[in-house]
């Protein structure tokens, strides 16, 4: 008796214990909803949309004819306007999250990334815009592997006044030399090839200056 007591004892704790963790599992779920529900916001959407936009622009890129690619420049002016209209709502609307604050930089990186890759690919940066070209993808990853190095010792890295300057160039040059393969030709081609180039080369220089600055200020961190 005593043992199928003992049976029917511990039977009655674990249908008690069932008892007591489903309350449990359902906050659980309700936490979770939440935190999708936060991270679906505005400023959110608008961040990821700037990611699915990038195979896009790459793959209009890959023609000559015009509306693709002037469709690859207003899907890549659009993206660059999201960037600014994600921050600023996510200040002012209090949508401010970790998603955001992770995702936004890197949907920067893969944008300018993308498509600098893609104009060195189809030759519209010629011998004169590899090299800006090179300096900024190499000033990306630097500044990328700093962050994630001083997140860890949980230092921020906040974005400095030339770095946005940096990156105004470079969300000029990139439309501009994105048209200059077929697309235009004449003094217009002129116009659009020279403007690109020197904006590119001002946001190469912006780079080094701004890359430089982060280390200098990341250096510190790394003496143990």
């Amino acid at each position: 008796m005593m043992y199928k007591g003992v049976r029917i004892g511990s039977h009655v704790m674990k249908k008690h214990r069932k008892k007591q963790s489903a309350p449990k599992r359902i906050h659980k779920v309700k936490t979770a909803v939440t935190a999708v529900r936060k991270q679906l916001n505005v400023a959110n959407i608008l961040t990821v949309g700037r990611v699915w936009a990038i195979p896009v622009i790459v793959l209009t890129m890959f023609s000559n004819k015009p509306f693709w690619a002037w469709t690859g420049v207003v899907l890549f002016v659009l993206a660059g306007i999201t960037d600014y209209m994600d921050g600023y709502i996510a200040r002012n609307f209090n949508q401010v999250s970790r998603f955001g604050r992770v995702l936004d930089p890197i949907a920067d990186k893969l944008l300018v990334g993308a498509i600098i890759v893609m104009l060195a690919y189809t030759g519209r940066l010629g011998e004169w815009g590899i090299v800006p070209g090179i300096v900024i993808l190499c000033r990306e990853i630097l500044v990328s592997g700093l962050r994630e190095f001083l997140a860890e010792i949980k230092v921020g890295m906040p974005v400095t006044s030339l770095a946005k300057w940096k990156t105004a160039c470079q969300m000029v040059a990139l439309p501009f030399l994105m048209v200059t393969n077929k697309v235009i030709a004449g003094d217009a081609y002129y116009y659009f090839k020279v403007t690109g180039m020197v904006t590119l080369w001002a946001a190469a220089i912006l780079t080094v200056v701004t890359g430089y600055d982060y280390w200098k200020s990341g250096r510190k961190y790394m003496n143990d």
